[in-house]
């Protein structure tokens, strides 16, 4: 019966690294030998379940060669396919599925969200207890637009920011992602261009790869991209959408200065180019200029959610832009997922804002994460691994690694000591953030930075 836990332990293994594309088609598994070592079982033990692997298909035996995933379990058919072809710790998808599909008790540095712990639970369980005694909430379909009471709440945020919005013009998607996705649906077509920042948020170019169109890119610095650089591409490139986080920018965490934020809506404006600006960070750092605002969502589309902020269990985005565009992406989001997000979800997330609740729990969480910033900004130069700028607010860092260390490779020894790593090739469409790494203060423990500090000498598990 040992024996059989054994074997289950390691074909459970193989396979989640087949999932998560730890092991792609094609890829050769380790020898029998060092899977019985990186197991801590026999080697008889490893050929029993590599036995069953190559039965169940997953895995094929080649003579004299060893053993190699099967091209029917890995053959990518949906936008990794049409993606850049890069190394698994570069890959967008294979970061995305490890920091998503790994268990909870791996250290996660890489990750984007917050930990459990540090959200508005109690909020929202005396929220979602209020909704639950609601049967219609729980049965019926929303409305087209989404719950007209969150709307509203979120075109009052929007005013305080200096953002004229009526709640008609908003409409509540699915997840931030989401949002995103329907407007390149509804604005772009196969060939079209997209710019992007370099780096860049990584989903956003899985998502321009879903969508089979072109990529171009424009470095982006502290206060944003230069905007000499950035009139010069438009114009060369004439691309669609210009794709960007201008608050917080995600991995960089600069924000928007009020000239650039005025140069770059010019320049988008002056060569028909529509601004997607993605603020999912605005109440981690409020009084950021942003191009919305000053443009009065003319030739800009706003976009956030609520899951860096609430809950990402909750998924709601949201969408602010023009009245003809609402009125496209509505049908849209009809046609593709019969509505939006669940009113269960927007009615918990509206009852939260509502209360005084929120303000305090965002107002905490800034000051936490400001001592957090600090206090890991001073451990992590210490082994040598210096943060660049001071962001204003968020839970991330864009670091530099020491001369010679590439953040891929950093990445592959971390994982391998169960820590997952956001290396910045990840975040770069021009594959220039070799020595670059994203650290989430609030996922990073005494265990990962010790990990981090000995994969850095070359150290073996």
């Amino acid at each position: 019966m040992a024996e059989v836990t054994q074997t289950g332990r390691v074909t459970e293994g193989i396979r989640s690294r087949i999932a998560t594309r730890s092991l792609c088609a094609g890829d050769r598994l380790p020898s029998v030998r060092r899977s019985a070592a990186d197991f801590g079982v026999s080697p008889a033990t490893v050929v029993e379940a590599y036995d069953r692997l190559v039965a169940e298909g997953l895995i094929a035996a080649v003579p004299r060669s060893g053993f190699f995933v099967s091209h029917l379990a890995g053959a990518p058919q949906g936008p990794a396919a049409h993606a850049p072809l890069r190394e698994h710790e570069i890959d967008p998808f294979w970061v995305s599925r490890q920091s998503l599909d790994s268990s909870q008790s791996i250290d996660k540095p890489g990750c984007g969200w917050l930990p459990p712990d540090w959200m508005p639970q109690r909020a929202l369980q005396k929220a979602l207890r209020e909704v639950s005694r609601d049967g219609d909430l729980l049965t019926l379909y929303g409305t087209t637009a989404g719950d007209p009471v969150l709307r509203r709440q979120i075109a009052l945020r929007f005013a305080a920011e200096g953002l004229e919005c009526d709640p008609d013009r908003i409409l509540l998607t699915q997840s931030g992602s989401q949002a995103i996705d329907l407007i390149c649906r509804l604005l772009l077509v196969p060939g079209d261009t997209v710019l992007l920042d370099d780096p860049c948020y990584f989903n956003y170019q899985a998502l321009i790869a879903a969508h089979k169109v072109r990529a171009v890119s424009v470095p982006f610095l502290r206060s944003g991209p230069d905007p000499a650089a950035f009139e010069s591409i438009v114009a060369a490139q004439r691309p669609r959408l210009y794709i960007t986080n201008s608050n917080l920018h995600n991995p960089t965490g600069g924000s928007l200065s009020l000239t650039s934020a005025h140069r770059l809506s010019g320049i988008a404006a002056a060569h028909g180019m529509v601004i997607v600006e993605d603020d999912i960070f605005a109440d981690f750092a409020p009084g950021v200029p942003t191009m919305a605002a000053l443009d009065g969502l003319s030739g800009v589309i706003r976009v956030g959610s609520f899951s860096k902020t609430l809950s990402a269990a909750l998924r709601c985005g949201y969408i602010a832009a023009r009245p003809e565009w609402i009125d496209a992406l509505t049908d849209l989001q009809l046609a593709t997922g019969f509505g939006g997000p669940p009113p269960i979800a927007t009615s918990a997330i509206s009852r939260v804002l509502a209360g005084g609740g929120y303000r305090r729990h965002m107002e905490e969480l800034r000051r936490r994460l400001a001592r957090a910033r600090q206090a890991m900004a001073l451990r992590l130069t210490a082994i040598g691994i210096v943060p660049q700028g001071d962001p204003v607010g968020g839970f991330t860092l864009w670091c530099r690694l020491p001369d010679g260390v590439d953040s891929a490779v950093l990445a592959r020894r971390c994982l391998a000591r169960d820590v997952v790593l956001a290396p910045g090739n990840v975040f770069s469409p021009s594959q220039s953030a070799t020595s670059f790494l994203r650290i989430n203060v609030a996922h990073t423990s005494d265990h990962a930075l010790l990990q981090l500090e000995l994969s850095m000498r070359g150290a073996t598990p």
